[in-house]
């Protein structure tokens, strides 16, 4: 397949977060294109360059639409699938396998609730636009209170009685996503700005290393740890950093920490760290081997 070039100007639109991204030089890669329609074999080659400039996203999300339009055989229906808010890619993108035949089927309708909201719940289904739908089940699928979600919901206090929840306010800010300032001897397991992939292994990491934490203070007779504000600025600036450029933060998902069903969480904030695992890995690695010195052990 052909290669397609990019321009200087388009380097240099989306400024210096998306410049770090495609360091390999000047083309986005054929696998535009595609494998068929598997969108791990779509993104995952070229997702550095997918992700960060319009022009080669905007060549995936059309292609992707026309496939859209061919599999499904009513247009309107087809119309109505493919997402004009957003990019391919720059939100969680889901496996599926024959997904888009299933409407298709003569059973099977697909009703915008956004244009004509349910009206409301019935003995035998639902109502919206005053027609009356039956269903055997019905699934509520109200979106996911991602990252910082689960601490939320534990009234997790710190120094002076502070609640984590409200040390939050605008978005999580972290030392290596493991630790808090102002909550001594709290570790956190992937916890907002700590590097994602797949999660066990992404876990398994952080307990690694906060077990090495632990191991130091206990054979140093210590019993106190915490993170510095240095330290929590110093990070929380190099994810937010990582995070320029990135069409992903540009929209609101889950991942941008964006719930409308959920209090409080209607604004945007960075709360994924975007860079990879091995140089999340390099860095904690780095203050382990210096004796946690850049942390507050007593």
């Amino acid at each position: 397949m052909p290669e397609v070039k990019l321009t200087a100007e388009l380097r240099t639109e989306f400024g210096k977060g998306a410049a770090r991204r495609i360091r390999r030089a000047d083309k986005v890669p054929a696998v535009l294109y595609g494998h068929g329609t598997d969108p791990i074999h779509i993104t995952l080659p070229g997702h550095e360059t997918l992700l960060a400039l319009r022009q080669a996203n905007a060549l995936l999300s059309d292609f992707v639409a026309r496939k859209i339009r061919e599999r499904v055989k009513d247009q309107a229906t087809a119309t109505a699938l493919i997402p004009t808010n957003h990019g391919f890619g720059t939100r969680r993108v889901p496996l599926e396998t024959k997904y888009y035949e299933v409407y298709n089927q003569p059973n099977v309708s697909l009703v915008d609730i956004k244009a004509t909201p349910i009206e409301r719940i019935t003995p035998t289904g639902l109502t919206v636009a005053g027609k009356d739908y039956e269903f055997d089940i019905i699934i509520y699928a109200t979106g996911f209170d991602a990252i910082t979600g689960s601490f939320d919901r534990i009234d997790v206090r710190g120094v002076d009685g502070l609640r984590l929840k409200d040390k939050w306010t605008g978005g999580p800010k972290t030392y290596l996503g493991v630790q808090v300032e102002g909550f001594p001897n709290l570790f956190m397991v992937m916890g907002p700005h700590t590097a994602l992939g797949n999660i066990p292994r992404s876990i398994e990491y952080n307990v690694d290393w906060v077990t090495g934490v632990i191991r130091f203070m206990r054979d140093k007779g210590l019993s106190r740890a915490e993170c510095t504000p240095a330290g929590v600025q110093d990070w929380t600036d190099h994810v937010k950093s990582l995070g320029e450029g990135l069409l992903s933060n540009e929209i609101d998902s889950w991942m941008t920490g964006i719930n409308r069903n959920v209090e409080g969480k209607t604004e945007r904030i960075i709360a994924r760290y975007s860079g990879s695992a091995p140089a999340y890995r390099a860095r904690c690695d780095a203050v382990a081997k210096g004796g946690y010195r850049e942390m507050r052990l007593v």
